[in-house]
């Protein structure tokens, strides 16, 4: 076994310190705080358990919690849905030079603000917005999009479709071509191809785009309470809810936790599948 060298060990500790700083002894700080004590609107130094208590024996926490899951799992699948015939498009039918531009394409959303984004996709949503005045011309409608689940999820397909289109174009880039002309020479047709050849090839970045989708869900913001209308609450507006009712920042921590926590429970279990062989 190979020790590494001091150069490499050199190298690393930006990162470490980078880690430590802006991850470790937040989360340290987290930790502590969800124990301290809220007297005269200020927080205390303690050792109290009440505050988990609360939290975790309160309705209203686990609706919220439950919500919050599978909003960001819906966000997830549908986007990683909408995504792939994106990705095999852009990975497979066009050529470098128009790839290029189309990827440049992808990244200019994230030149703007997300909040204008969902500023601008209420225009489309509301009652008389774009999209039922279109409908109305056709003779339906209105239907009700803002303020509702439906609107929450448009939002939240919005934030992580350009990123997980990438994710997945950059993952289909390093299938072996020469496995997709075997399955044509075997007469597979192209749909069996896509599921039985590309989709296991492409398996560890099509994961970690899904993933990527269901983080970015789990702890937004905007899109649950500009478009969702914030009622009943997912688990990072009941955060702003904690905040307000007494300067009750311990508890908030404790969401907080519960929401690290389940983050990191799922990115473990996503990169284990993703790299799990076939067959075990």
């Amino acid at each position: 076994m190979t020790r590494p060298s001091l150069f490499s060990l050199t190298l690393s500790l930006p990162l470490l310190i980078w880690q430590l700083a802006f991850f470790a002894v937040p989360l340290l700080f987290l930790i502590a705080i969800s124990f301290w004590t809220v007297r005269n609107f200020q927080m205390m130094p303690d050792l109290n358990f009440g505050n988990w208590e609360r939290i975790l024996t309160r309705g209203t926490f686990w609706d919220a919690y439950a919500r919050t899951a599978l909003l960001a799992t819906a966000s997830a699948v549908l986007t990683s849905a909408i995504a792939f015939p994106a990705a095999y498009a852009i990975s497979f039918k066009l050529s470098e030079r128009v790839k290029q531009w189309v990827i440049f394409v992808l990244i200019i959303p994230f030149f703007t603000s997300y909040l204008v984004r969902i500023y601008a996709l209420q225009v489309f949503l509301s009652d008389g917005g774009i999209i039922n005045a279109a409908l109305g011309m056709l003779g339906v409608g209105p239907f009700g999009m803002l303020n509702t689940t439906f609107g929450t999820l448009v939002g939240m397909v919005t934030l992580c479709l350009p990123l997980v289109i990438l994710l997945q174009v950059f993952s289909l880039n390093f299938v072996n071509r020469d496995f997709v002309e075997a399955a044509h020479n075997l007469r597979c047709g192209r749909l069996r191809t896509v599921f039985s050849v590309i989709v296991p090839s492409a398996r560890v970045g099509l994961v970690i785009a899904a993933l990527f989708a269901f983080i970015l869900s789990f702890g937004d913001f905007v899109s649950p309470l500009y478009l969702g209308g914030g009622n009943p609450p997912t688990l990072s507006i009941l955060i702003t809810d904690i905040t307000k009712s007494g300067q009750q920042w311990p508890r908030a921590a404790v969401v907080a936790l519960m929401m690290i926590g389940t983050l990191l429970t799922v990115a473990f279990a996503a990169i284990t599948y993703a790299h799990k062989e076939r067959g075990k």
